[in-house]
């Protein structure tokens, strides 16, 4: 696994503001549990003393499985009722998967620990381990996210890109049982699960272009609980948190959620950073790709920088389309 363990030393100081018990926050999908319960094993491990318990809590966007992602509408699908209950302080940390987390957090809130990422690309999956090549025109390809459906067309425009909502384990059911000839998903959540067999291809950057965060892990917890920051901080990855920076610093400039098709990807080269972004419509007819790289003290700057350069090459004009600004 690409994910960080707590090996960054010895087990942490925490005498000052040391608690009892830590309540994790998140969402109760077997991806969702597994994640939360990888973060407690390595809580765990730094503070053998503390007692750790998840807490389940049902989201907006989990309650909602028949309608597509983008016309729900609103930001934070995923993590708003577990923000609120952080904020209540009816938990002290959630664990979100950080394509999830809006680029703008409630007040008081913050994500102060971002591990190791893993596996970044997205994956396809046939029933009959069909290359996306090789897919037959108006083969029903099933995906939830525009992001997704805007690259596949703009490559194939002659797939039905259908919706598909629901865990993992659903999604996985459906495609075996013949309601799609294909369906694509996040590489890290089969990894995770240990479901990696059942991926026919990944699909590269230049095919498929991640979403923001996607691979990582964002814990969030309140500002002020030096506690939860402190015992987190051997958890978290540098390289990966200035990524995510970039990333997190082009979505805000774009005023992003999952009613638009964005995506953008950084990597980190030694001391640089490349990133990579695009805006496009719907329907794939129009994509709007550029790249940036620069030193990784300018991380959130490059990520705004590249999302000024989109917008002034034709971005704000799909973006004020697909708002119904135009």
């Amino acid at each position: 696994m690409a994910l960080g363990t707590a090996d960054k030393g010895s087990r942490v100081n925490l005498a000052n503001g040391r608690r009892a018990s830590l309540v994790i926050g998140t969402r109760g999908s077997q991806l969702a549990l597994w994640q939360a319960e990888w973060i407690q094993a390595r809580l765990r491990e730094i503070a053998p003393s503390v007692s750790i318990r998840l807490e389940r809590i049902r989201t907006s966007g989990d309650k909602i499985l028949d309608v597509p992602l983008a016309k729900i509408g609103g930001k934070g699908l995923f993590v708003k009722e577990i923000e609120e209950a952080l904020s209540r302080g009816d938990i002290d940390l959630a664990v979100h998967s950080m394509k999830d987390v809006p680029s703008v957090l409630p007040a008081g809130l913050a994500i102060v620990c971002v591990p190791a990422r893993e596996d970044a690309r997205d994956a396809l999956l046939t029933r009959d381990h069909v290359l996306f090549g090789d897919l037959p025109a108006g083969a029903k390809v099933g995906t939830s996210s525009l992001r997704r459906q805007a690259q596949l067309l703009a490559h194939r425009p002659d797939l039905n890109i259908v919706m598909l909502r629901g865990n993992v384990n659903t999604r996985l059911r459906k495609l075996q049982e013949g309601e799609y000839d294909a369906i694509v998903l996040a590489a890290a959540g089969l990894t995770r699960l240990g479901w990696a067999e059942h991926v026919t291809e990944y699909l590269p950057a230049a095919l498929s272009l991640p979403a923001v965060g996607q691979g990582a892990l964002g814990i969030e917890s309140r500002v002020d609980d030096i506690f939860v920051r402190e015992l987190l901080d051997p958890i978290n990855d540098s390289k990966t948190s200035i990524a995510i920076s970039t990333e997190r610093a082009f979505l805000d400039r774009l005023e992003g959620g999952c009613q638009v098709p964005i995506a953008g990807h950084a990597v980190l080269d030694n001391h640089t950073v490349r990133f990579e972004g695009l805006v496009a419509s719907v329907d794939g007819t129009q994509v709007i790709r550029d790249g940036i790289e620069g030193p990784v003290e300018q991380a959130a700057p490059l990520g705004t920088a590249l999302a000024d350069r989109i917008l002034n090459a034709g971005g704000r004009r799909i973006l004020d389309q697909i708002y119904g600004r135009a």
